[in-house]
């Protein structure tokens, strides 16, 4: 068995991306009539990518009703709109740009995490100073 210690940090960083890429897709079709926002669920992707799966603790009941049930790819859906609009577009642009905010945020905190797995790599690969 190969040992692959920054695997789950490569995977993690790429759900993020393709996160970061739907998030702003929603945004810049806000105003697209017929547009359906989506989003990624990160636990399942995230367990699907590495083969395992990740228990996660659900804090309210709203917390299942906001994925709808089909699927646009793998693990993007379909977004469930709080205040749906008149010309069917689903996008709603405060929820969408939090969302935004938060994943940006969470992908800086797994980069910062992978920098400390390599500085304590090189730490005691080199040694102290």
């Amino acid at each position: 068995m190969k040992l692959q210690p920054f695997a789950h940090f490569e995977q993690a960083l790429q759900q993020r991306a393709l996160r970061n890429r739907v998030l702003s897709s929603n945004i810049a079709n806000a105003d697209t009539p017929n547009y359906k926002a989506r989003d990624i669920d990160f636990g399942t992707a995230l367990a699907n990518a590495s083969g395992s799966q990740l228990s996660l603790a659900k804090t309210s009941e709203l917390h299942r009703n906001a994925w709808g049930t089909s699927s646009v790819g793998a693990d993007v859906k379909y977004r469930i709109p709080m205040q749906p609009t008149l010309d069917g577009n689903t996008v709603e642009t405060d929820v969408e740009q939090a969302a935004f905010a938060e994943n940006a945020v969470q992908y800086r905190a797994t980069l910062a995490f992978l920098d400390g797995q390599i500085r304590t790599l090189r730490y005691a690969i080199k040694g102290g100073d």
